[in-house]
């Protein structure tokens, strides 16, 4: 993924170009849609009615992403076929969400998709360094988990949680993913940038807080989509976002106030805590923890997603990281997006203000990221000519 652009053959594509720009656009209409669909009793588009619109942002929009991040330059014909697929799988959920080609779509990208990536991280010696390609192959198998809950062949079918605890665990996943995955991409940039100044940073990926959070996170998701063990995975969850603070904080992120991309990166990750946090404690407190996994849904996801696509997309189109302004504004945005869901608590749709406050944040940004992503692809594709 980080190689120079002119050791690429020329039928390979890197597959960020095509899989952020579609995924910023899909997270940009999803919500909206789905608070539209229910405050005006049109009930359209069905498939982001309940658990669709969860559905499309973790199935739909963060498999995408991870695929642009990790697939790194690929023949044409593969993106093509793992695009179509993935753009099939949505535009079926959207308008079609019960029939059994929507239902079947989006585990058959989920497991192609694996097919491609998990092995990319294999090579590695130590096992902490090859987690990354087990962790996106749980999230892709939670992809077809969801369609078993869903199917009417397995409704009798004790071993199968439902939908809702499938989502739980999915939203747990994401966690897992975003803090091994985060960690990995923060801390290098940070210990960077303080070499460059003279100041050694001694903590970088931290190991031993690293494999503990790699114990601790499978764990939880385990334990959540068993009814009766869930005070044991709240427990887990604080743990986890206990160590997910020390670790950040051992950083010396105050010490990067000239590099606002990091700053906004490392917010991201302690939406992570705050969203693992909040959702432990609600667990513990016997109420709805939905809520709260918005704050990684949203807050983390959210502003992790966008600052990574469009780092990304600078450093290949101009070798630059993006402007301050642009990261601010992500976490701004985002931000008052997850904090206005949280806000809006259990009964969401009884707040409409709030909700709409939160859709409206979260799709300004990511409208903004694709049409910035696509002037990258596009100035990057003239500078090549």
């Amino acid at each position: 993924m980080t190689s120079d652009n002119s050791a690429i053959p020329k039928k390979n594509i890197h597959a960020f170009w095509l899989f952020f720009p579609a995924a910023a656009l899909l997270a940009a209409m999803v919500v909206p849609l789905s608070v539209q669909s229910v405050l005006s009793g049109s009930g359209w588009p069905p498939g982001f009615l309940g658990a669709g619109h969860g559905h499309e942002l973790i199935f739909g929009f963060a498999l995408a992403l991870i695929a642009g991040y990790t697939l790194g330059p690929q023949p044409r014909g593969v993106l093509m076929v793992l695009f179509l697929l993935w753009l099939l799988a949505r535009i079926t959920w959207m308008l079609v969400p019960g029939s059994f080609v929507a239902q079947l779509l989006s585990p058959a990208f989920a497991i192609l998709l694996a097919r491609y990536a998990v092995p990319r991280f294999q090579a590695a010696k130590k096992w902490r360094n090859r987690m990354a390609g087990p962790l996106i192959l749980v999230l892709c198998l939670l992809s077809l988990a969801f369609w078993l809950a869903n199917s009417p062949l397995t409704e009798d079918f004790q071993p199968i949680p439902e939908t809702r605890r499938v989502m739980m665990a999915a939203i747990v996943g994401l966690l897992m993913l975003m803090t091994f995955i985060g960690g990995r991409l923060i801390a290098p940039a940070v210990a960077g940038t303080l070499e460059k100044r003279g100041i050694p940073l001694a903590a970088r990926v931290q190991p031993q807080i690293e494999g503990a959070l790699l114990i601790i996170l499978p764990l939880a998701l385990v334990l959540i989509v068993v009814p009766f063990a869930a005070p044991a995975a709240g427990l887990l969850l604080l743990a986890s976002a206990v160590l997910i603070v020390i670790r950040t904080t051992r950083w010396k992120l105050w010490r990067c106030a000239n590099r606002p991309d990091l700053l906004v990166l490392a917010l991201g990750y302690l939406w992570l805590a705050a969203g693992a946090g909040a959702t432990g404690f609600s667990i513990l407190e016997g109420t709805d923890p939905i809520p709260s996994m918005h704050l990684i849904t949203i807050g983390a996801l959210g502003t992790l997603s966008a600052s990574v696509m469009l780092r990304l997309a600078w450093q290949r189109a101009k070798r630059i990281t993006p402007p301050s302004w642009q990261v601010v504004g992500i976490a701004i945005g985002m931000a008052i997006a997850a904090l206005a869901r949280f806000a809006a608590g259990i009964t969401p749709f009884a707040k409409p203000g709030l909700l709409w406050l939160s859709a409206a944040s979260w799709s300004c940004i990511y409208f903004f990221v694709a049409f910035q992503l696509i002037a990258l692809f596009r100035h990057s594709q003239n500078r090549r000519k």
